[in-house]
């Protein structure tokens, strides 16, 4: 498996954001092969219209989250509420991850002056996707009893830390 950088590397959306993958008109394409998320599920629990309490994970700064930090944090909530309120919730992950991340690979070490080429063709080949969010912009949603209201902020707080930034939780 290969090595991913760190999260500080890509967790500021400072560059313009590359997303374009067209099926239908791959000469529009600007990317060849779409990297693949690591987030595929989305709905976990039961949902149930019964719910009084509804929770919200909330960004405090503007952010850019990768696939893997986001599919960490909800398997660590997820796991947690069915460990401790099994079928008493209803957890949602609002947001995909759309941005492609590049990077460009250089040599280093011994020698790597004569073989790397420097900036010819530093555009960077596709290594991962990820969501940037707003402030204020909700990641995952909760739904649960007001009864199981610690538990519910217990799987938040367990999430956030997954996840590079400062977060609050928010009732809806």
């Amino acid at each position: 498996m290969a090595k991913i950088r760190s999260a500080k590397t890509c967790r500021t959306a400072n560059s313009q954001a590359w997303a374009r993958y067209s099926r239908r008109k791959p000469k529009k394409n600007y990317i060849k092969a779409l990297p693949h998320t690591s987030l595929l599920v989305f709905k976990m629990g039961k949902e149930n219209p019964e719910y009084d309490t509804k929770l919200l994970l909330v960004p405090e700064h503007d952010v850019q989250l990768r696939s893997n930090a986001l599919e960490a944090a909800r398997q660590v909530a997820n796991k947690y509420l069915e460990a401790n309120i099994l079928d008493n919730y209803f957890f949602r992950v609002l947001v995909f991850p759309h941005n492609v991340i590049r990077e460009h690979k250089m040599a280093s070490g011994a020698g790597a002056d004569r073989i790397s080429k420097g900036m010819s063709l530093a555009f960077g080949t596709p290594v991962s996707v990820a969501a940037r969010l707003k402030k204020g912009q909700p990641i995952f949603m909760l739904e649960g009893k007001s009864s199981n209201k610690n538990h519910l902020l217990e799987a938040f707080r367990r999430a956030s830390r997954k996840l590079s930034g400062v977060y609050k939780i928010k009732a809806a």
